[in-house]
């Protein structure tokens, strides 16, 4: 299979058949799921100092006003820049979904965040080509996904260890593969956005950290439009370039796993299964199953800050390995720090992007309570194995209590334990509070919910126009 184009033919011959009929209303309900998560972080993301220089760049650049400009107000910039900017807002809090996978040698990490490219692809696009209507708009979207999920899928584990981040690289697929579903590109044409795609594809790991690191998705985004863009007009590239000695596989990643190919593009949809996860807290992973135990230690007890006098965690190495700083000082630190994730849980009884802000991170009640937690080995939670994140949290109150409560081992948010509609909705209006009105939010929940009935997806992109720089 390596010299031979079976993985790139395989992809094309899926990107040009697959058609709205194809889905199952499973993968609509999910998708649905996607998309309205994926909107109310990028939303959130405007925030985000990087996405305000994203925007002011795009406007300096001008060119043709092709697509809205995320949280730019009315104003509009070509659909590469928009890409950019959408791509880029919706990986900034690392809040954006997961693609999820069964097979073992798959470490927390090597997996894409599959919506954010083929949805800000297919968002600046539609509104390009305008009269996309909400099937077409949804097909696009997931036929990115697909295409995204299964590279990513097969590719080999080396590619997240050799220091390459997966949504920034394989999302470029996914936005490609959106644009050009959209184009209605086929045969050579669309063989060429994809190899086009493949040079375009990037992101090193040293950025995590810093502003680049969601501009790996941003830029995902934005080359996976170019790369269908200019395919269109004829620009060429090698046809079947996830294959053979130089290819995508073997270049970024050192190969694929052989026996994978086979389940093919489309047969079983990555999002029905293994399916998707949905983060409940914009921080890192291993850590949302303890921050759900603290609030629902606070909730049980209506535990009040003024209370605590002291707050133990408990876990194993896997947790307190790379969720590593003792006191978070700004916002940053805070993802990756537990005693920060459980203050936040005491005083706000929530973590959205609201809270995850240097001034509140630095805050004298953030510090303190940061100071009375104490993070510690547990010796009988490692011996039970890495294979589900587990720990407990003990609270001593200043009237003499001990509050004890174990986290839930099943990820909430993971196939096995998903949020339900009501909190995802929750989630979507915490992402939306203080850039789009009440009515704004029902809008744009009414429309995803009814998109296979909206007659041109402009509506979608119109229902997020908001100015950011007024916030």
């Amino acid at each position: 299979m390596a010299d031979n184009n079976a993985i790139t033919a395989a992809a094309i011959e899926f990107i040009e058949t697959v058609g709205y009929e194809d889905l199952p209303s499973e993968a609509l309900r999910v998708g649905k799921r996607c998309m309205v998560d994926t909107l109310g972080v990028m939303i959130a993301g405007c925030s985000e100092h990087s996405v305000h220089i994203l925007v002011e760049d795009a406007v300096e650049q001008g060119g043709k006003a092709e697509a809205l400009l995320l949280g730019g107000g009315e104003r509009k910039a070509p659909a590469a820049l928009a890409a950019r900017v959408l791509g880029t807002a919706g990986h900034a809090h690392d809040w954006d979904d997961t693609q999820v996978s069964l097979d073992p040698a798959h470490v927390y990490g090597l997996l894409t965040h599959p919506s954010v490219p083929p949805l800000s692809a297919t968002i600046a696009m539609a509104q390009r080509l305008g009269g996309v209507d909400g099937k077409r708009f949804m097909l696009a979207f997931q036929t990115g996904f697909e295409v995204e999920c299964k590279i990513s899928e097969w590719m080999s584990h080396r590619h997240y260890r050799r220091g390459h981040h997966s949504s920034g690289t394989v999302g470029t697929f996914g936005a490609a593969a959106a644009a050009a579903k959209l184009l209605g590109l086929k045969g050579e044409k669309l063989a060429h956005a994809l190899g086009i795609a493949a040079s375009l594809a990037a992101g090193i790991r040293a950025n995590f950290g810093t502003m680049t690191k969601p501009l790996h998705v941003g830029r995902a985004s934005e080359n996976g439009v170019t790369a269908a863009l200019l395919a269109a007009r004829g620009f060429t590239a090698d046809p079947s370039v996830l294959d053979g000695q130089w290819g995508f596989f073997a270049v970024m990643g050192e190969g694929f796993d052989p026996s994978k190919p086979s389940q093919g593009f489309g047969k079983t949809l990555t999002i029905v299964d293994p399916g998707v996860s949905i983060k409940p807290f914009p921080s890192g992973i291993l850590t949302h199953q303890s921050m759900d135990a603290m609030l629902k230690l606070v909730l049980d007890n209506d535990l009040k800050p003024e209370e605590v006098e002291a707050i133990r965690f408990y876990a194993g190495k896997n947790i307190l390995e790379p969720i590593r700083y003792p006191l978070a000082v700004n916002h940053l630190q805070a993802k990756f720090s537990m005693p920060a994730l459980l203050a936040m849980m005491v005083l706000k009884r929530r973590a959205s992007h609201h809270e995850f802000l240097d001034e509140f991170v630095a805050s004298p009640a953030m510090q303190d309570m940061q100071k009375r937690t104490q993070c510690l080995g547990d010796p009988e939670i490692d011996a039970r194995g890495y294979d589900l994140i587990r720990s407990r949290i003990e609270v001593d109150t200043k009237d003499g209590r001990k509050l004890v409560q174990w986290a839930d081992e099943r990820y909430r948010g993971g196939p096995l334990n998903p949020i339900s509609d009501a909190d995802l909705e929750g989630k979507f209006r915490m992402c939306a509070e203080g850039a789009l009105s009440d009515a704004q939010q029902a809008s744009l929940l009414a429309i995803v919910s009814k998109l296979e009935g909206v007659a041109d997806s402009v509506d979608l992109a119109r229902a997020m126009v908001f100015d950011a720089s007024h916030h």
